[in-house]
């Protein structure tokens, strides 16, 4: 079958138009709180019930998925606030720490020994730095600039 050889400096209909942004701004604006917010009880509520394992939820077991769901939701807003400000090693080096973090804590309240938590803490945060790394190594400049 024949097909049409590609001419150089030619470029697809695809490459010239960007991706519509389906969303206003009230709804992102939205969005930046909700997500925290959302964030941050799921990760306090998983907290509170490995704390528990399993058993009577308690004022205590309130009070430390509030106060977990709280630090975790004021972490995540300065990692969200801070970190596209870095250039692309850096903003990797942040959200991996702080993934990498939350998980080995998440982990130890599960009952883990504290060298196994900070192991797996760890392995999870170098698996986020690849992959951060990568996505930003492909969509940014060096100086840290969006791409396209």
């Amino acid at each position: 079958m024949a097909h049409a050889a590609p001419t150089p400096g030619a470029r697809t209909p695809a490459a010239l138009t960007p991706l519509p942004d389906v969303f206003s701004a009230r709804t992102h604006r939205i969005a930046g709180i909700v997500t925290p917010v959302v964030l941050g009880l799921i990760y306090g509520y998983w907290a509170a019930a490995n704390r528990r394992s399993g058993g009577e939820i308690t004022g205590w077991n309130l009070l430390f998925g509030f106060v977990t769901a709280a630090v975790f939701m004021i972490v995540y807003v300065g990692v969200r606030a801070l970190a596209p400000h870095m250039r692309r090693e850096l903003h990797a080096i942040v959200w991996a720490a702080f993934v990498g973090a939350a998980f080995g804590f998440l982990y130890s309240e599960a009952g883990a020994a504290i060298i196994r938590s900070c192991v797996m803490g760890a392995v999870i945060g170098a698996v986020t730095f690849v992959v951060m790394f990568y996505r930003y190594y492909t969509h940014e400049d060096a100086a840290g600039h969006r791409i396209g």
